[in-house]
């Protein structure tokens, strides 16, 4: 056989074939739009009722509190628990250094996290700091 006829015969395959996958990944698009579309209808129904969504935040359980506290305190936590890994660094170092039975490696590894652990607190803290100075700078400005 000609190569030049080879060569069509090969582009007509790969033609088919992308084709094949084109009208295979328009039907998953078709399904999966209908599929949202028959989810999506009740909402649609339900939200006529209520359109800034007020009423719907308090029925699936939501606060009615302000969002600036709901951020703040979420703030809060967060930067508690960064403040709790700090100081578990800081423990292991002291553990490891306690354990070290003079072996000056150890001891510099354990010096190494204790200094870490100190300078994260550090800078947690003043994170911290930091967070509760806007939070506040934008309620007082906001009320």
């Amino acid at each position: 056989m000609e190569k030049s006829r080879m060569w069509i015969m090969r582009t007509s395959q790969i033609e088919r074939e992308v084709i094949h996958i084109t009208k295979k990944t328009l039907k998953h698009i078709a399904i999966g739009a209908a599929t949202f579309a028959v989810c999506a209808a009740p909402y649609a129904v339900f939200a006529a009722d209520d359109i800034l969504g007020i009423n719907y935040a308090t029925a699936i359980g939501l606060g009615t509190e302000d969002v600036r506290t709901t951020v703040s305190r979420i703030i809060r936590a967060f930067m508690g628990l960064l403040g709790i890994v700090a100081v578990i660094i800081i423990l292991l170092g002291g553990f490891k250094w306690m354990t070290a039975a003079g072996n000056e490696e150890k001891v510099a590894e354990a010096k190494k996290l204790i200094v870490s652990g100190v300078i994260g607190l550090v800078i947690i803290m003043s994170a911290f700091a930091i967070a509760q100075f806007v939070v506040g700078a934008v309620v007082n400005s906001t009320t």
